[in-house]
Formats: C-alpha cells, structure tokens, sequence
C-alpha cells in the first residue's frame, strides 16, 4: 500500500517532530503581520541537512507549497503560510553553533540560531554579531537572511547582506547549493534577501565583529519632531558616525512609560532621540564633544549620557521595547518600514501623520533615523473589517509617499504579503519580469514560499484593491 504525504512526512522525521493537529497549525497560521492568517497543512522540524532536502523533494513531488520559518517574527507576511495549504519547515531545531574562528573572525550556524545567542557565544572571545534587529533575542539568523534584516546599528554597520560570507540551501529544485563569496558568482548576494521564495536556508556562514572598546549613549529629548530630525541631520552631516540615531514620537513614549519597557523618556517630550557612539576610546572621546555642541545648539528639553553598561540598557529598554508596548493603543499593530533622505525626514512626517488623520487611525513613529528608515505603526483593532481595510490602505498611501519622496518601499522587513502591491511604486512591468525569470531558476515550479514578493493587480492604483491569486507561481 502506497504512503500519503503525511505518512511520508513521518517517515522522514518520525513521529514527534511532524504535527498536523489544529492547535499546534495554528500557533503558525502567521507571523507578525497580523493581516494575512493562513494555517499550514503540517509542521515539520527538521535537525538535518539531509531532512530539510528530503522534505522539499517529497513536497516537489507531491506538489505541496514549502514555507521555511524560523522565529515567525517578520513584519510583512513573509513567514506567514500561503493559502494554498503548504508544508511549514520549522527550523527552530537547527540551532546550532557549527564552528566559529576567533582568528578569522567567522562563524559558521545552522539557520535557526537565534541572533542574541550567537553574541553571547562569541562574547567570551571579545566578538559579536554586528546586525541587532529589535526582535534580536528571538528572530533566527536564517529569517535574519531571509529579509535582509538591520537594525537599530545598521546605521555604522549595515544590513545582514554586509555581515554574510556564505549560505548551504536547499532550493526549490531539491537540490543542496553551496554559495560562499569567495567562489564565483555571487548567490550569497542575491539569496540574501530572497524572503524563501528560492529555497530553504539551512546553515550561514558570518562575519563577526570586534566588541566596541568603548560605548557611549546619549538620550536627548526635543519640543518638536523637526528638532529631533534636525539633529540628525546636522549629526550626519558633520561626518560624525555614530553607531546608532533612533527616534521615538510622543506617542510612543507615552506607550512605552506606560508599560514594562518604561526607560524615563520625558512624557513632556514630543520627541525623544538616542544617539550611540562606540569603537575605539580615542575615537569616542572624540566625538562626544563634537555631539554635545550640537545637541546644546539644538535646544534640547534634557540630555542625559552615559558609558555604564547597565544604564546603557535602560536608555535602551523603551527603544527595543516600543513595537510591544503598541499594545495598550490597539489591538494589533501594523509595522511599516519605508524608506527617505535623512534630509526629508520632518517633512515626510508631517505627511504621513495627515495619513493617519485621513484614514482615522492611531498611527506613532519610532524608527532608525540615522538612515532615513521609517517605520510608522498603524494601530487597529483586527476585529473591525473597517478599521482593518483603512490601516492597511493607509498604509500603502505611506510606502507611496516614500517613494515619491526619493525612498524605497522597505529597508529591512521585505516585502511578504503586506508590500507586494506595493513594488509597482517602484518597479515597472520588465524589472519584475526580470525578478521572476531569477526566481525561476532555483524554483522553476514556485513551490517555495508561493504568493509572496510579486504584485497580483495589474496596476499601481489597481493594486490597492487587488486580491490575492495564491498557490504554485507555474
């Protein structure tokens, strides 16, 4: 008697890391876009290379969609299942640390080594890992990959695309590529960023960094958003680098005070701007003054800085802890992630609050401003289609504004679900045939992460009604 793909699926990896029960599908019915919810026909937890390249040639044979996910932390819908019912590759179980140089200053992991843990390995050898999303203590070095995740010091020190030397995947074809900068053409740079939709990540190979001799942290609170992004931009064009410009609006402060990430930002305050000098201790002592001559010109309402360690973090706490206290606004939030010149910043703002007011909804800002990445939260209640269908169109007005604004669309959460309709502000009919024929050739049959990345309406405007057309992109 023949096997169906379940039994095939057990087969694989036995009984106790394949599930099909409804309440352990839907813990993975979505990530952190909260819009889009679909449950996964199973959940598979591979522990090796040989089980993930098993499991997507059973899926290419049976013609099952494949989602790899690590910690389901991303913001744009791409970690979330298609609605064709596909098999979800858990890789939480691929945790480990495989070998790592102090010498060279590299580390090779499984992909679902979660970010935090990799520094705190490396720590004792006086190492890091530079890129520190917000969602750093839970998201996996392999989601990190899969969105070109940043961060709060990608301003100094880049994306994940900056910090990856080589990535083991298994693509939609089943079979096992090898990419690694020093050999040929570059397919760690174009994988880096691919959001699943080439194949499954299972190992990535990094660089690491050097830990700061010395860090500084300053906090100053402003009157007005322009004089936070005012600043910056005279920060940035003094050709100071800190490692670190982030800006909270009342909003949030008022949010994160109110919650278990309470830092003592000034409630008075409509602003609030962190600014994070390291590196060398020549090179910070001299910086600092030249930061504190511009913050004094600015008129801040208060600043405050510090190098102790402990009192760093709690400058810190409010900033990694903003998108969690959104809670006590609304229900659900709906993270953005555009992208402006620096020197736009104020002005783009303005904009995007008369959105909010348009649309009628409970939009704040905290973003990492050294590098013009917004990131506007749309509060809402998910229980209102109303209210639902008016933050997501607000939404797309913003990631408009962006782009008319000389931006982008994202700079680090992808695009997924929530900005697919989206990628016509940027892109014309022959760049995203372009981006398809790529695909192509690592999943000629569109059974990895299907429905993602590619507009389904046929026109910029037509797409911010368009619904979705999901399954095999054959």
């Amino acid at each position: 008697m023949s096997l169906n793909f379940e039994q095939k699926v057990i087969k694989i990896l036995g009984q106790d890391r394949a599930f099909w029960d409804p309440a352990t599908k839907l813990c993975y019915s979505l990530d952190g876009y909260p819009v889009q919810k679909h449950t996964p026909r199973a959940v598979a937890m591979p522990e090796t290379n040989k089980e993930v390249q098993a499991l997507v040639r059973l899926c290419l044979e049976e013609g099952v969609p494949i989602l790899p996910r690590g910690a389901g932390t991303c913001l744009s819908g791409g970690a979330t299942p298609p609605k064709t019912p596909c098999l979800l590759i858990e890789m939480a179980r691929m945790q480990k640390i495989l070998s790592w140089s102090p010498e060279d200053r590299t580390a090779i992991v499984q992909s679902g080594m979660v970010n935090l843990d990799l520094s705190v390995i490396v720590g004792k050898k006086g190492l890091y890992y530079a890129p520190d999303p917000s969602s750093q203590k839970a998201s996996t070095i392999g989601g990190n990959l899969a969105e070109n995740a940043g961060g709060p010091h990608c301003f100094k020190y880049g994306m994940t695309a900056d910090h990856i030397l080589g990535v083991r995947f298994v693509d939609g074809r089943g079979e096992m590529v090898v990419a690694d900068l020093e050999d040929g053409p570059d397919l760690v740079g174009l994988f880096t960023g691919s959001e699943g939709t080439f194949g499954v990540a299972t190992e990535v190979k990094v660089r690491l960094s050097k830990s700061p001799e010395m860090v500084r942290t300053f906090l100053a609170s402003f009157s007005s958003m322009e004089a936070a992004c005012g600043t910056v931009s005279r920060i940035v064009r003094e050709g100071i680098v800190p490692a670190a410009l982030e800006i909270l609006d009342h909003l949030t402060i008022e949010a994160v005070e109110a919650s278990v990430f309470a830092a003592g930002y000034p409630k008075d305050a409509e602003a609030v701007l962190l600014i994070e000098l390291d590196g060398p201790r020549d090179e910070v002592e001299a910086d600092s003054p030249k930061v504190v001559k511009i913050l004094k010109e600015e008129h801040p309402l208060a600043v405050e800085s510090t190098t102790d360690a402990e009192q760093r973090q709690s400058l810190w706490k409010g900033r990694k802890g903003a998108f969690g206290a959104m809670g006590r606004l609304k229900p659900n939030i709906f993270v953005l992630d555009g992208v402006v010149p620096t020197s736009k910043l104020a002005s783009v703002l303005s904009k995007v609050a008369e959105i909010g007011k348009k649309y009628n909804i409970v939009l704040s800002n905290v973003f990492h401003a050294g590098d013009g990445n917004l990131h506007p939260n749309l509060s809402f209640d998910g229980r209102d289609p109303s209210e639902t269908r008016r933050a997501m169109e607000a939404g797309l007005e913003i990631l408009e504004l962006c782009v008319m604004s000389g931006g982008s669309i994202s700079g680090e959460h992808g695009i997924g679900y929530e900005k697919r309709e989206a990628m016509r502000y940027m892109f014309d009919e022959a760049d995203l045939s372009a981006f398809r024929e790529l695909r192509r050739c690592f999943d000629p049959r569109g059974v990895c992460n299907p429905g993602k990345f590619f507009p389904t309406g046929g026109g910029c405007k037509e797409g911010r009604s368009a619904k979705s057309s999901e399954g095999l992109d054959v």
